[in-house]
């Protein structure tokens, strides 16, 4: 009755702050109530910190069959929200430089079944940290990371709630086409053999930095051209995507504008090429930020 009671009260808190809720989404699974979002982040949080303590002094993980499942598993649900979002899209007529929340009817509604699965994606991808834990990869959770991460499930459960389609579109679609080639690239970079087939390792980073300029030039051309789309979330995305670029900013100067001495490449091992089952290029952030100094 307490935890009830402690639902109603923060639900009725986000709808005072953030208005009516779309009522296209009611009722599907992990919408109604922001409590099993909260909780997820914390546990992701939590699992982070005691991971870390657990596997202290205990050896890495390989987790290599499992590191190739998984990569597939994103690869493929990736590849089906591109797919699925061209096609929605396109039925629904949208227009590419602005877009409302209700003028495509039935495309609308399949837009939002589709980016109801990006947002639950971004539970999954919690496991990119876990498997960082895992193997012992400390180096590679960096606050990037766990930020991008965490904010990124919490605010799509937003996005979902009250924006669930329309221009909301455009950044999925990019992101999951990334995806296609990101998750596609760290599993195969799993198995050896395959290592030698991966020429397009050098062209991830320019891709990520191509998706990211063009999302911010979709947000804001809304906000120059409105269309009915809610202008608060248009600032709100732009004003995330600032504190993204300041933080990868700052993580660019401080991993690649350092020439490595001669001592630390002399001491460097083959071995550290494939980390966590993971190309030592691995972006920093995961789900759009990229890391690969070659790249940039």
């Amino acid at each position: 009755e307490h935890l009830k009671a402690f639902d109603q009260e923060v639900n009725a808190f986000v709808d005072y702050m953030f208005g009516p809720r779309d009522t296209r989404v009611r009722g599907w699974f992990l919408l109604d109530s922001y409590l099993p979002t909260f909780f997820l982040t914390v546990a992701y949080l939590l699992c982070i910190w005691l991971g870390n303590k657990f596997m202290k002094n205990r050896p890495p993980f390989s987790l290599r069959a499992l590191l190739i499942v998984y990569n597939l598993g994103i690869t493929l649900l990736s590849l089906y929200m591109l797919i699925e979002l061209i096609l929605a899209t396109w039925e629904g007529g949208y227009n590419l430089q602005c877009q409302n929340l209700h003028s495509a009817g039935e495309a609308d509604i399949r837009v939002a079944k589709v980016l109801w699965w990006y947002y639950f994606s971004k539970v999954i991808e919690f496991m990119d940290t876990i498997f960082f834990v895992l193997r012992k990869k400390s180096s590679q959770i960096t606050f990037l990371h766990v930020y991008h991460h965490a904010t990124m499930f919490n605010i799509w459960w937003c996005v979902l709630n009250w924006i669930p389609c329309g221009q909301s579109f455009f950044g999925p679609t990019l992101n999951s086409f990334i995806h296609v080639l990101m998750y596609s690239y760290y599993g195969l970079s799993v198995i050896p053999s395959m290592r030698k087939y991966l020429w397009w390792k050098k062209y991830l980073t320019q891709a990520q930095l191509i998706q990211f300029l063009l999302t911010i030039v979709h947000t804001l051309s809304a906000a120059v051209k409105p269309c009915g789309f809610p202008f608060g979330c248009l600032m709100f995305q732009s004003s995330y995507m600032a504190t993204l670029v300041i933080l990868f900013i700052n993580f660019y100067v401080k991993t690649y504008r350092k020439a490595p001495s001669r001592t630390a490449i002399k001491e460097t091992p083959v071995t550290e090429e494939i980390k966590n089952g993971f190309h030592k290029d691995y972006f920093a952030a995961a789900n759009g930020f990229p890391n690969n100094k070659k790249a940039q």
